[in-house]
């Protein structure tokens, strides 16, 4: 009984005692997560291939799982990432993906929410790794003046983080980005952009008009290839090359889903997003359209990214799939921020790994 009673008297003092104490506590455990984190390196221990990541799976809504649209690759030594959505540099720097290595940035096409972390991303790849030289910038023609105003918007933060960090971080030379445009290939066609240390990256057209131009990437290394659509209605020029791919990581918008923005819209009162979702099935591709390509091109793995609108209620994510299974009977992967497949060099193997995130 006694000790019972020294215990009801203990115990107050022990949580007091522990809460006086929270901050240093909080700190040491703060500072040994950071150590671990900061010494991780989750890409490099996957296996020589490509590795795939959706550093944004979502469109130009808010959504909380899927950020602006950002697509990370990992194929062999070179590090690539294809459009820059809001959202996806913090979203890279979350999944630890070697920032400061990134060798290029590939553009799908200027639309807003494609580019609008461009700055961001350029700057966090200078900083990361202290490099001398500025971010390059693949593309389609008019790439190169968005370049030149994103560089033109940082050139004065550039500075100021050179004059306090000096060249050991932030040398001069290396800030903001480098374009290199290349003209679109005919329906069907592929031109290659790159070609480094065994990877190939090739753009072909799709069909987003009035958005022109605007086009689609294929990537191969060590016998896997990967192709993202960028923004696209359904494509008889992405089937061609997409064709035999591993994995085909394609956009998708939901007619049904949009249809009932549109009619809430309406009864709301609001013209502007009636007008807009009326507007906008006609230039993406719905998820059974982008299943029925997949079949087509003979792909083995479908991955939807881009996904609109966002599906913030259980059940949504059902309605975005109806009808995908009967158009296409691979494996198919609904993205979120974070998903990632491994398509392991000199294999068939297409493994959906553990989220980056």
């Amino acid at each position: 009984m006694k000790l019972s009673r020294v215990g009801l008297i203990l115990l107050p003092v022990l949580l007091a005692g522990m809460y006086l104490a929270r901050a240093p506590l909080a700190l040491r455990l703060a500072e040994r997560g950071l150590e671990r984190s900061m010494s991780e390196q989750p890409f490099a221990a996957l296996p020589d291939g490509i590795q795939l990541a959706l550093c944004g799976a979502g469109g130009p809504l808010p959504d909380p799982v899927r950020s602006g649209p950002c697509v990370a690759v990992q194929a062999g030594r070179l590090h690539l990432v294809i459009d820059a959505g809001s959202g996806g540099a913090r979203n890279l720097t979350r999944m630890r993906f070697p920032l400061g290595a990134i060798d290029a940035l590939l553009l799908t096409h200027v639309h807003s929410d494609h580019i609008d972390g461009m700055g961001e991303l350029a700057m966090l790849r200078w900083a990361n790794a202290a490099n001398t030289s500025p971010l390059p910038v693949l593309g389609p023609p008019g790439i190169a003046k968005v370049v030149a105003g994103f560089n033109m918007a940082y050139e004065a933060d550039a500075g100021f983080r050179s004059a306090h960090h000096g060249d050991s971080v932030a040398p001069i030379s290396g800030h903001g980005m480098q374009a290199t445009e290349f003209p679109v290939p005919a329906p069907g066609e592929s031109v290659v952009v790159l070609e480094r240390e065994g990877v190939t990256v090739r753009m072909f057209a799709v069909n987003h008009t009035p958005v022109k131009p605007a086009v689609g990437y294929r990537i191969e290394y060590g016998g896997r290839s990967v192709v993202v659509s960028g923004d696209t209605a359904k494509s008889a020029s992405l089937e061609a090359v997409a064709r035999g791919a591993d994995l085909l990581v394609h956009e998708a918008l939901s007619s049904e889903l949009v249809a009932a923005m549109h009619r809430a819209g309406a009864a709301a009162g609001r013209p502007i997003i009636a007008k807009v979702t009326s507007d906008i099935p006609d230039y993406h591709t719905s998820p059974v359209e982008a299943a029925q390509s997949a079949t087509a091109a003979g792909v083995g793995h479908l991955l939807f990214y881009h996904v609109i609108p966002p599906l913030p209620l259980p059940g949504l994510d059902a309605v975005f799939l109806r009808g995908v299974s009967a158009a296409y009977a691979g494996p198919v992967t609904l993205g979120v921020d974070g998903t990632l497949i491994s398509l392991p060099a000199g294999s068939d193997a297409i493994l959906e790994l553990p989220a980056a995130l």
